[in-house]
């Protein structure tokens, strides 16, 4: 079967900043995901994940190697996919449902149709929030909303135009560890509901393994792949899963990992 997601033996060097030949970010960078498969990345600070995200996504291009999606070279915006990032970025002057639309006002179709869908619209954005445990919370704006909430509407914003491809680069980072328990599980029940093919950036080696089908680990930079692991603990998981021994045992196995591409 043919990857959803395919990157090839990638590098990328940034333009030179001081450096006469500029930094080079990630080389030799290769992973497939496969269709509707739920995959984290994890690594050192400074390995290259944001890179390989911004490859993902059409934000960046590679140096060398090549980057598919959907079968398709990457040479532009990868309009069927989705972002949430750390920070909510939700605009102060809309109303939370707004915000979740803003997807529409740019991704063909539903930017030709928005005008005159525009209920039609609303009520989806407001089924979405009601998905995330938002109900009613569209008409508020969102300085009304705590972070956790914010967030929440963030993934709804990723969701709104029907995304294939799922971007998650850390977006329950800045989150206290209960709302980011509790925001896990909503965005395992999102990608069970739908069957987007996600692609999950985090620093927190227990998300990775309780969200992931297979975790890959990059090393220190230039960033490449050093260790793929699947995640054989069943589906649906659940808060307890993260005291049970085989998920303790392969957060350790991780950490060993990283602590080695640190070294």
């Amino acid at each position: 079967m043919t990857p959803f997601v395919e990157i090839e033996d990638v590098a990328l060097r940034y333009p030179p900043q001081g450096a006469a030949e500029g930094h080079l970010a990630v080389s030799g960078l290769s992973l497939t995901v496969r269709k509707g498969e739920f995959v984290a990345v994890v690594g050192p600070s400074g390995c290259g994940k944001s890179t390989l995200m911004k490859l993902t996504t059409g934000l960046s291009f590679p140096t060398e190697g090549s980057v598919r999606v959907a079968g398709q070279p990457v040479r532009g915006p990868v309009s069927i996919a989705g972002m949430a990032f750390q920070n909510p970025v939700m605009l102060p002057w809309r109303l939370t449902r707004d915000n979740v639309l803003l997807p529409l006002e740019v991704v063909q179709p539903h930017r030709s149709r928005l005008r005159a869908r525009r209920k039609e619209y609303q009520e989806r954005a407001e089924a979405l929030l009601a998905s995330v445990g938002l109900k009613g919370a569209g008409a508020k704006y969102p300085w009304q909303l705590s972070g956790g909430m914010q967030q929440r509407a963030s993934l709804c914003r990723a969701l709104i135009h029907e995304p294939e491809l799922v971007m998650l680069d850390e977006p329950f980072g800045a989150l206290d560890a209960f709302t980011r328990e509790e925001l896990w599980q909503v965005m395992r029940d999102l990608h069970a509901a739908r069957g987007f093919t996600a692609i999950l950036v985090t620093h927190d080696l227990r998300e990775a393994v309780f969200l992931a089908d297979r975790v890959f680990v990059m090393s220190a930079g230039p960033g490449r792949i050093i260790v793929e692991r699947e995640v054989a603990i069943p589906r649906p998981r659940d808060l307890e899963t993260l005291y049970e021994p085989a998920f303790v045992d392969l957060v350790h196995e991780l950490r060993g990992h990283i602590a080695e591409a640190r070294a």
